[in-house]
């Protein structure tokens, strides 16, 4: 069999045991604060009040414009590989 150590000794000892009790009892509510510090702040009141919806329409018409040019780029470009093939 082992020897038992100074150290099991101490930790099995009252003393120990309320330090451990402690110990724990310090992380499980460490742990309680930072789920709640998790949840953040609830900020529905500032942005329920923001409507991006014209950004959004802008953002979109240029994108769509954009890959109308791109469209017709490319189509030039194949009507020109096309006519030099011929």
């Amino acid at each position: 069999m082992q020897r038992i150590t100074h150290k099991v000794k101490r930790a099995l000892s009252f003393k120990g045991l309320c330090l451990l009790g402690g110990t724990a009892g310090l992380f499980m509510s460490a742990s309680v604060m930072a789920q709640a510090a998790a949840t953040g702040p609830d900020l529905t009141a500032l942005t329920d009040a923001v409507d991006f919806s014209t950004v959004i329409t802008a953002i979109l018409a240029v994108a769509a414009s954009l890959m109308g040019l791109y469209m017709a780029w490319k189509g030039a470009q194949f009507v020109i590989r096309a006519v030099r093939g011929a």
